[in-house]
């Protein structure tokens, strides 16, 4: 199977045999293809390695629809931010199988089922400075600063709703406070630290 893109920029999978890369007839696999670019600075492979999924024998191989939805994901949020802050982002999570995502603790609805989420970091910016630029700069679905330790980022096309959620645990469970207002209200006390 080739994983290609067309001129449209849509995701194209060749599923003709190719002996090489199946073990049986009906064994397609996309772990040959996580070299494949979803735009200038992301693979495939950033978005499925998991250490839960190896710990455990899952597989976290994305559909056709899910690599697609990774695809606008990197297009419209990922890489115009990797362009504008001239910097490395480091993806924490991506793409989730079922069994990953349960293991991990995620929600049933999460996107990251779909392919429409990342969990993020930039090395070279404070975590509030990148939700803040995010924001104001990107289209996106959600935004959540996750337990002041990462970014949580979604893309859904035409529907994207522009939530902006701090996440944090109360007493064991995860809590979500919607923000409101054009900026991250943690800015004074990150910067204290």
């Amino acid at each position: 199977m080739k994983i290609t893109l067309d001129t449209s920029e849509k995701v194209k999978i060749d599923s003709s045999p190719d002996k090489s890369e199946m073990t049986n007839q009906s064994d397609f696999r996309l772990t040959t293809h996580t070299s494949f670019k979803l735009s200038a600075s992301f693979n495939l492979s950033e978005f499925v390695i998991s250490q839960v999924a190896e710990r455990h024998g899952y597989k976290n191989q994305p559909n056709e629809k899910q690599i697609e939805n990774l695809r606008l994901l990197c297009v419209n949020v990922l890489q115009p931010l990797r362009d504008l802050v001239n910097s490395p982002i480091i993806i924490n999570s991506g793409f989730r199988s079922f069994d990953v995502n349960v293991a991990v603790g995620g929600r049933s609805n999460s996107q990251h089922l779909e392919g429409k989420a990342a969990d993020l970091i930039v090395p070279s910016m404070g975590l509030v400075d990148v939700f803040n630029l995010i924001h104001v700069q990107f289209p996106f679905d959600q935004l959540i600063f996750e337990f002041g330790k990462w970014i949580h980022v979604s893309y859904n096309s035409e529907l994207n709703r522009k939530d902006l959620m701090i996440s944090k645990m109360v007493y064991g469970k995860t809590v979500y406070e919607k923000v409101v207002g054009d900026q991250l209200p943690v800015i004074s006390e990150e910067r204290r630290m």
